[in-house]
């Protein structure tokens, strides 16, 4: 139902609807019943007012006593009854297929008594469904996708960028078990080399790979498991292949930069072999790599829109993990948060909260820093001056992350593929593509009337930079306000102006009342959370995946529920890479996250949900580190900031606005403002200095006791962004 309508210059309303599962595996369960509340009709693969491509898994219960064979299924006035089979559990699955677009009534009678129905809404399979309109020009990449023989999928079909679903098969070789996968033209025909694997279920198959390759929302997606075909049935829903564990792995890519107006040529990866060699299916798609689209409501859209596809081919999983780093983390959380359901459990690796508030404040801050001290006032600031400044625990952090803050400018990060001729120019182009976050999620945020860009809830005003050093003595009164006086700040193009910048409100509203800053109460709240990270605070060159951002994100689960005993932080070091199964914590996270939904998956207690994820934890699951040796040791213990051998070993440095008294949270976009207030300030101000103190903060400095400004929790989960 409509819910509330932000203020955007065109009707998008956003539709609330609530989730109700019936299982970990249940995308969406929604149910007719008959007057004794018994029989039910669920949807399997996705909610009912959300299938796409014309297909949807559904299972029927009849009631007690009740035989399936009395069961007569009609979509309109086609009989269905002949596609259902009963289960052992006496329920009927069937797939419903050619399904036309818009509504359809799916009705049920049993044993002659009066029907029972359910609405369906079918939506194209090239979207959208709940993103709103797509985003134009939109360049397709098929040509240059690659499959595992080395050939591309071709060119595409039609302006949607589709091509004809394919499945490929190939294999790992026992001279190269950690290898790439090799292409297997013929999979009757087995090769010498093949390996052979026994999967999480004890199952011992051969390592073959089955993968499915095609595409759904303008996205190439891909599901790969094990799968071989001279013994195993061709899978549907009802049989599964003999190496298939039952669980379902969905990986997320990272990166954000350039990520707009394209299809993509990688997904998050569907070939790990920690993975496969365990019998899990895993499934991507190229618009769930943030390099390709840094949207996180497009990525949920085309995550729930490939799920549903898998669930009507290979059947329902036990539960789904959600896998990914820095851009891939973005996406678990806010997929997880915002549209519960999709995933049951989550292993966000080098972690952020979000786009709006977790990163884009952290980057642009440091632009500015980076600019006042090398321009501005160079020569002014000691290198550790600067460093207490920014907060970072090494300088080169600054200048690293600062050049990410190119991501707001819409001419700075727009993909090679993106011709020219369509980009953005302030002069010469002025209606062209603007390749920037705020414009590529202009569905959320509206259109500013007077410029006709995207709205933006970026601001500066009131924030009172190295605050935090001033009051420690490590920079004078006199570098303070020369700081604070010229920082300065951005215009709608992501050009540095002298003022600072002010949010629009109307963004602001949005970015909170949709999630697109994380909140944390949704399907967050009550889902396993394990935060692996691989240690980049001290990374010589810097690295914008800094431990800080785990904590805030742990701060926000506390604020919004009273506790986060559901989330759990691994920390070792870099030795391995950011995020990869080479390394032994992330392949333990793995499994722990496995025991853990297995364990809640068996918990038929009507006790509430946090207490049964609660419960359900592993016993050994706890916060953690590994030490540096050349045998990394576990270091059992609460990840907290400031004490403990953890944050000896791998202390969490501030961002640049928790150095100016803002919250580790991080999730004000705009603080509330209050006067200047001497009695603030651990150091004195001449009678010169304190009238230019004034005059710098005019309007009032950051008063971080208070929310920021139009926060407020999210609307709702499952939001529609539909002009219709």
């Amino acid at each position: 139902m409509p819910t509330q309508t932000p203020p955007t210059d065109r009707s998008i309303w956003f539709a609330l609807a609530l989730l109700a599962a019936s299982s970990l595996a249940t995308i969406a369960c929604s149910s007719a019943e008959t007057a004794g509340g018994a029989a039910r009709i669920v949807t399997l693969s996705t909610r009912p007012d959300m299938v796409s491509g014309g297909d949807v898994l559904v299972q029927i219960a009849p009631p007690p006593g009740v035989s399936a064979d009395t069961v007569t299924v009609h979509v309109d006035e086609r009989d269905l009854t002949d596609q259902f089979r009963a289960g052992d559990d006496g329920a009927l699955v069937g797939l419903i297929t050619e399904l036309g677009p818009g509504t359809s009534q799916l009705s049920v009678t049993t044993d002659g008594g009066a029907p029972i129905q359910l609405e369906l809404r079918n939506h194209p399979v090239s979207g959208p469904v709940f993103s709103g309109p797509h985003e134009q020009p939109f360049i397709c990449e098929t040509d240059q996708f690659e499959l595992p023989s080395g050939e591309t999928l071709g060119a595409a079909l039609d302006e949607r960028c589709t091509v004809a679903r394919r499945i490929d098969y190939a294999y790992r070789s026992v001279d190269d078990i950690g290898g790439p996968l090799k292409p297997l033209d013929d999979p009757m025909v087995r090769p010498d080399d093949l390996a052979q694997t026994t999967t999480l279920l004890d199952a011992d198959v051969p390592y073959m790979v089955r993968i499915e390759t095609g595409t759904i929302n303008r996205a190439i997606y891909q599901i790969a498991l094990l799968h071989d075909p001279a013994t195993d049935p061709e899978p549907d829903p009802w049989q599964a292949p003999a190496g298939w564990n039952g669980r379902l792995i969905y990986t997320f890519g990272g990166g954000c930069v350039n990520g707009w107006y394209r299809q993509g040529v990688r997904t998050g990866g569907v070939s790990d072999d920690v993975m496969l060699r365990q019998g899990y299916a895993v499934a991507s798609s190229t618009l769930n790599v943030f390099g390709n689209n840094c949207d996180d409501l497009l990525a949920a859209e085309t995550m729930m829109m490939v799920k549903e596809r898998f669930i009507e081919a290979y059947g329902a999983p036990q539960f789904t993990i959600g896998w990914g780093c820095s851009g891939g983390s973005y996406q678990n959380h806010q997929i997880a948060d915002n549209y519960p359901g999709l995933l049951d459990g989550i292993i966000p690796g080098c972690s952020f909260p979000d786009v709006a508030s977790g990163t884009i404040p952290f980057i642009t801050d440091a632009k500015l820093l980076n600019r006042y001290f090398s321009e501005t006032a160079a020569g002014k600031f000691t290198e550790e001056e600067q460093r207490a400044v920014a907060g970072f625990l090494v300088l080169n952090t600054m200048p690293n992350v600062s050049r990410n803050a190119g991501r707001i400018a819409p001419d700075e990060f727009c993909p090679d593929v993106l011709p020219k001729s369509l980009r953005y120019d302030a002069v010469t182009n002025p209606g062209g593509a603007r390749c920037d976050v705020y414009d590529h999620a202009v569905n959320v945020y509206g259109r500013d009337p007077e410029t006709g860009f995207a709205r933006r809830p970026l601001d500066n005003v009131g924030v009172q930079y190295g605050l935090a050093p001033l009051n420690a003595g490590a920079i004078t009164t006199a570098q303070f306000l020369d700081l604070n006086e010229r920082i300065g700040g951005y215009d709608h193009d992501g050009r540095f102006v002298p003022a600072r910048t002010v949010a629009d409100v109307g963004a602001l509203r949005a970015a909170y009342e949709t999630g697109r800053v994380t909140h944390g109460g949704g399907g967050l709240a009550t889902i396993p959370i394990i935060d692996y990270r691989a240690y980049a605070d001290d990374v010589e060159r810097g690295d914008v995946h800094v431990r800080y951002h785990s904590f805030s994100m742990r701060d926000r689960l506390l604020r919004a529920n009273g506790r986060a005993d559901n989330h759990v932080m691994l920390v070792e070091d870099n030795r391995h890479g950011l995020y990869s199964t080479a390394s032994p914590v992330a392949q333990e996270a793995l499994g722990q996250m496995d025991a853990w939904l297995t364990a809640l998956a068996a918990d038929a207690s009507n006790d509430p949900v946090i207490e049964k994820v609660v419960r359900a934890r592993p016993a050994d699951l706890v916060d953690a580190c590994w030490s540096r040796g050349e045998k990394p040791t576990k270091i059992a213990e609460s990840q907290v900031r400031g004490g403990g051998r953890c944050e000896e070993l791998f202390p969490s440095a501030p961002a640049p606005r928790e150095v100016a008294g803002g919250p580790i949270g991080g999730d004000i976009l705009k603080c509330q403002l209050t006067p200047v207030d001497l009695a603030d300030y651990r150091v004195t101000f001449s009678t010169d200095e304190q009238a230019r103190l004034e005059q710098i903060f005019a309007t009032g400095v950051c008063d971080w006791s208070q929310p920021g400004v139009e926060q407020t929790e999210p609307i709702g989960t499952w939001l529609r962004f539909d002009p219709t």
